[in-house]
C-alpha cells in the first residue's frame, strides 16, 4: 500500500457524517431482492459467471460473486476474480486526460493533431469541417463512424500499425462538432495523446498515475501479466452452448476498451469517483483533483431522451441524456444525477452506474461477450431508493444565505417587507411594491397565523434555499434567492400556504 493511497482512504472514511448519505440498514435490507436481480439475470443471460458490487458511503458494502470464472477447471467467481471491463475503461482514459489538462500540459479545445501529427493530412469531409479537437474525441462528436462491432477487435494492434492507419487517414461519418456517434477509435486517438505528452505508454501512464495510487493493485491492461487461476474466461453464448473467446494482449485501442480488474479493485475506483462529490473546502489528496473528476459529468450539448434501463424503465418518466467525458450523463426522475456505462467486449460484458447525489455506486461484470447487466443495475438502484437507503446529500447553509433567511423570518413576523428593508436588493420593491406585499402578508397571517420561523432551511446553494414553517393553522412554503453582489441582498422572496 502507498502512502499516497493510504493517505486518500484515511481522508475518505474521516469524512463528515453529512457526507455519508446511505443508510446502509436499508441497503442490508434490500438486499436479499438485489441478490435475486442478478441471480436472475446470470441465468437468463447465459453467464458463465458474474459479480457485482454496491459502493456506498466510501466503501464497498456489498459484493457477491455467481457462477464460474473458468468453466474448465471449475472455479468460482470472487470477488477477486479479473474481469476485462470493456468500455468502462473510457473513464479512466478521459479522467487521464483531465489530469493533463488540470497540470497546464494540454487544453481540451486543442486541436487532437497538436499531439498526434499523422492527423494533419487527413481530408476532412466538407471545406467548411472544423478540425478535430480533443474535446471533441472525448464526447463522441468527431465525426468518426460508430465502430463498436469493429473497435473491439482492435485492442491488440500493435503502435505502429496504427501509426500506419493514421498516416493514411480514415473516412468520416460526419463533419466534426456536428452530432453525437459513438467512436472507439475516437478513444484509441485520446490513448495515444497521453502517451505523446507524456513520453510514456499509455497503460504505463493510467497504471503508475490513477490504479496504482488508488491500491488498484490486481488491475492493469496486459492480461498476460496474471496467472490464468486469478482471470475470469470470456465466454460468449452460441448455438445453444459456451464457446471460448480469444484472448487479446494490450495494444494501441487498450484506452478504448482493454482494462482488466477485479471487484474489489474497481471499488476502489468507485469510491473515489463518489469522493469528488460535493465540493467542499477539505484537504484534496486523490490522484486527480476532485474539481477534475466532477468533469465527467460534463461534455457534449447533444442531448437527447433515453427511456431508464431495467424493469422500471418503461413506466418511469424520460431521462435527460447526453456523452459527458468517458461516462453517459443522465438526469433521473427517481434517481438525480446518474454517471454510467456499460462494456461490451469479446467474452466480456460489464456496467457501472453513479449517482453522486447520494454517494453510492452499483457495478457488475460478466465473463460472456456483451452481456452487459446494466437491466439489474438500475434495478437494483431503484430497489435501493424504494427502501429509502438513499438519502440525498445536504448542502451546508452558508452565512449570507442564513442572514437572508432571518431577515424573511423579521418579515414574517411584522407583515412587512419593510421590517427588513436593509436586506432587500434594489429590484426587490420595483417587482412587487411595498402596499402590496403587506396585503399578501396579512392575508397569509389571517388564514394560518403566526409561524415559527426558525425551521432548518434547505440550501440550494450558497444563496438560494427553500423552507416551510409550521404556523397556528397551517403551513407556510417558501423560496429565498439572494442577488449576485457583495452584500447578496434578498433579490426574490416567494412563501404561499403548503398544501396538503
Amino acid at each position: 500500500m502507498t502512502g499516497r493511497f493510504f493517505s486518500w482512504l484515511l481522508l475518505l472514511s474521516l469524512l463528515p457524517a453529512t457526507a455519508q448519505a446511505a443508510d446502509e440498514k436499508r441497503i442490508e435490507a434490500a438486499l436479499p431482492a438485489i441478490d435475486t436481480l442478478f441471480a436472475d439475470f446470470q441465468v437468463d443471460s447465459h453467464a458463465p459467471g458474474l459479480v457485482y458490487g454496491i459502493v456506498a458511503n466510501g466503501r464497498l458494502v456489498h459484493v457477491k460473486g455467481l457462477g464460474m470464472q473458468d468453466l474448465v477447471r471449475k472455479r468460482p467467481v470472487t470477488a477477486d476474480s479479473l474481469f476485462r471491463i470493456a468500455s468502462m475503461t473510457k473513464a479512466f482514459t478521459a479522467l487521464s486526460i483531465l489530469k493533463l489538462r488540470e497540470e497546464g500540459r494540454l487544453s481540451l479545445d486543442d486541436l487532437a493533431e497538436t499531439y498526434v501529427p499523422e492527423m494533419r493530412g487527413w481530408t476532412y469531409p466538407t471545406k467548411d469541417s472544423p478540425r478535430i479537437r480533443i474535446r471533441d474525441l472525448l464526447t463522441h462528436s468527431a465525426g468518426l463512424v460508430d465502430d463498436n462491432p469493429w473497435g473491439d477487435r482492435q485492442t491488440p494492434l500493435p503502435e505502429a500499425d496504427f501509426t500506419r492507419m493514421l498516416q493514411q487517414g480514415v473516412p468520416f461519418s460526419s463533419a466534426p462538432g456536428s452530432h453525437y456517434e459513438y467512436s472507439n477509435f475516437g478513444f484509441a486517438l485520446l490513448g495515444r495523446i497521453i502517451a505523446n505528452v507524456t513520453g510514456q505508454p499509455y497503460r504505463v501512464y493510467v497504471e503508475r498515475t490513477l490504479l496504482t495510487p488508488l491500491g488498484m493493485t490486481s488491475s492493469g491492461y496486459e492480461i498476460g501479466e496474471w496467472p490464468v487461476e486469478r482471470r475470469a474466461i470470456g465466454y460468449r453464448w452460441e448455438e445453444g452452448r459456451w464457446k471460448g473467446e480469444p484472448d487479446m494482449r494490450d495494444g494501441a485501442f487498450g484506452a478504448m476498451g482493454g482494462l482488466q480488474t477485479s471487484a474489489n479493485d474497481y471499488a476502489r475506483w468507485v469510491a473515489f469517483l463518489l469522493s469528488a462529490w460535493p465540493a467542499r473546502d477539505e484537504a484534496d489528496d486523490g490522484p486527480v483533483s476532485r474539481a477534475s473528476v466532477r468533469m465527467l459529468a460534463e461534455g457534449s450539448n447533444f442531448t437527447s431522451v433515453a427511456q431508464r434501463y431495467g424493469a422500471s424503465g418503461a413506466a418511469a418518466c424520460r431521462q435527460s441524456l447526453s456523452y459527458g467525458f468517458g461516462m453517459r450523463i443522465a438526469q433521473d426522475c427517481d434517481l438525480g444525477l446518474t454517471l454510467a456505462h456499460g462494456g461490451g467486449y469479446p467474452g466480456y460484458g460489464s456496467h457501472v452506474m453513479l449517482m453522486p447525489d447520494y454517494g453510492v455506486g452499483i457495478f457488475v461484470f460478466t465473463n460472456r461477450t456483451y452481456n452487459g447487466g446494466a437491466g439489474p443495475a438500475w434495478d437494483a438502484a431503484i430497489a435501493l431508493q424504494k427502501a429509502g437507503a438513499l438519502i440525498e446529500r445536504t448542502l451546508a447553509v452558508s452565512p449570507l444565505l442564513a442572514e437572508g433567511y432571518a431577515a424573511a423570518g423579521r418579515i414574517y413576523a411584522a407583515g412587512d417587507v419593510g421590517a427588513a428593508r436593509d436586506r432587500l436588493a434594489m429590484n426587490f420593491l420595483m417587482d412587487s411594491e411595498l402596499d402590496s406585499w403587506r396585503r399578501k402578508l396579512a392575508a397569509l397571517k389571517a388564514e394560518v397565523g403566526a409561524c415559527r420561523t426558525d425551521a432548518q432551511i434547505k440550501a440550494g446553494g450558497g444563496l438560494s434555499g427553500s423552507f416551510t414553517w409550521v404556523c397556528e393553522k397551517g403551513r407556510v412554503a417558501g423560496t429565498i434567492l439572494l442577488a449576485p453582489a457583495p452584500t447578496a441582498q434578498i433579490q426574490e422572496l416567494k412563501i404561499a400556504i403548503k398544501a396538503p
